[in-house]
């Protein structure tokens, strides 16, 4: 298997078990986030590139923040993590400042803007009370913190794919009865695809890829967009998409289901980090301190999110973490080999 993140895996799963109870959004602030406050509000707004989230959380999450910090308002720039950070670059390349706090779902957009110095060393303080895994996974430096766990696999339609003939792996994708019928995201856009790219690169080489071409998937944008092509009824089996928007799906109703690849779920720890030449700088700390704490989890787990705080109790309908077998690409790899399989695809797929 693939570089089991067992540490990840483990923490994660401590963190399930020990969430007993929910926490006041409205909780007393902590001493440095008072004093973070107050230097805020004379800046009065944040700038958040994301690319974590859909639209909806996003918006939520914004809200969420405000609530708790009056005054401050939150300019959310919701987009595939690639569009998110092609944005940024151009800013960057500009010379222009409008964004404060950069997520990701992709690894080495994070290890990038520190080695090109472009982040903010702030590590914080909120961040104490993650899961021990979440806290590893972040920058030993402190320049960024994983926010947000995405799991990746597999969905069907209900109505139109029975659970025996549904497929049980990845490989089972590439059978020519689902010719067709598949949904899949690009890595040209979507961080998590780039990391199931890389992920089955090595587990069956990139002829899995151009066996799966003979399917003819519909290739949207988003790990999200098959979600709304199942929903449609336009395609019957989606793959590499997140487990949060395809719980959050059926708990409106849509008759899909998810299927846990017996090769391997994936998983993306994802990273969040404030810019060095942030327009809004004590905002843009005060968001940081925002997005570890008890208070975000609180409002991302009504969307199915998985919770990297252990007072805060795991989504709705999601199976126990260590029941889970997973798979991970290696952040290393990505930084390396990212813009490789990206090419690879394009030339593989034609888009």
């Amino acid at each position: 298997m693939l570089n089991i993140n067992r540490r990840l895996l483990l923490g994660m799963a401590a963190g399930s078990a020990a969430a007993r109870f929910g926490v006041a959004r409205a909780a007393e602030m902590r001493p440095h986030e008072k004093e973070l406050y107050e230097a805020a509000k004379t800046e009065g707004q944040v700038t958040w590139y994301t690319g974590q989230y859909q639209a909806e959380p996003s918006e939520a999450i914004g809200r969420g923040f405000t609530e708790r910090y009056p005054g401050i308002t939150v300019n959310v720039v919701r987009s595939t993590s690639q569009v998110a950070f092609q944005r940024l670059s151009q800013d960057m390349r500009a010379g222009v400042a409008q964004c404060d706090v950069f997520s990701s779902t992709d690894h080495s957009h994070a290890a990038f803007l520190k080695q090109e110095d472009r982040l903010m060393p702030y590590r914080p303080r909120n961040a104490e009370g993650l899961i021990k895994a979440a806290k590893q996974a972040g920058d030993p430096d402190g320049y960024f913190q994983v926010t947000y766990l995405g799991l990746f696999l597999m969905g069907r339609r209900t109505d139109q794919v029975s659970e025996a003939d549904a497929p049980a792996s990845w490989k089972d994708l590439l059978e020519p009865k689902w010719r067709g019928k598949i949904a899949v995201g690009h890595p040209g856009y979507s961080g998590a695809i780039t990391s199931w790219c890389l992920a089955m690169r090595k587990l069956y080489g990139w002829e899995y890829f151009k066996a799966l071409e003979k399917n003819q998937p519909q290739i949207g944008r988003s790990s999200a967009d098959p979600v709304t092509l199942l929903n449609a009824g336009e395609r019957t089996v989606g793959a590499a998409i997140p487990s949060a928007t395809t719980l959050l799906s059926i708990s409106r109703g849509n008759p899909i289901k998810l299927i846990y690849p017996t090769d391997g779920t994936l998983m993306v720890p994802a990273p969040s980090g404030a810019l060095k030449n942030a327009p809004h700088p004590s905002a843009a700390k005060l968001f940081m301190e925002f997005v570890t704490s008890p208070t975000y989890y609180e409002v991302t787990r009504p969307f199915f999110s998985e919770s990297l705080r252990p007072e805060v109790a795991p989504p709705p309908g999601s199976r126990p973490l260590d029941e889970v077998a997973m798979i991970s690409a290696d952040p290393a790899e990505l930084e390396r080999d990212g813009q490789e399989v990206k090419e690879l695809w394009r030339d593989t797929f034609g888009v």
